[in-house]
């Protein structure tokens, strides 16, 4: 059974910094790509991060030299280290699996399996 654990939400200040954690389970680590969607009250869902199994990563141009994803195989964990955070980043942060990898990294799509989410307020 796939699992997927985020953790490290709370609530900061503008400017500040938050890392989140998405401790996964029940697949090969190094084989797929995951990926940290983010969803604000009445918006829908968009891509912030993603670290594909080859370890390329793509970001978000709204996070970009703020926001930093990475992976730790042997704890089978990706981190989004979040950095100079804005109000406009208050949002539920949900890590996500591709095991296919073929199709767009910030299509909602192509995941298969989500976690539960952690939210992350940013105060103004």
């Amino acid at each position: 059974e796939v699992r997927l654990v985020e953790s490290g939400g709370g609530l900061v200040q503008a400017g500040g910094s938050l890392r989140l954690s998405c401790a996964a389970s029940g697949f090969t680590f190094d084989d797929y790509s995951i990926s940290w969607f983010r969803q604000a009250p009445g918006k829908e869902p968009e891509g912030v991060s993603c670290i594909a199994s080859d370890g390329s990563t793509y970001y978000a141009d709204f996070v970009k030299g703020r926001f930093t994803i990475s992976s730790d195989s042997a704890k089978s964990t990706v981190y989004l280290q979040m950095n100079d955070l804005k109000p406009e980043d208050t949002a539920v942060y949900t890590c996500a699996v591709d095991s296919h990898e073929d199709g767009g990294w910030d299509d909602v799509g192509v995941y298969d399996y989500w976690g539960q989410g952690t939210q992350v307020t940013v105060s103004s």
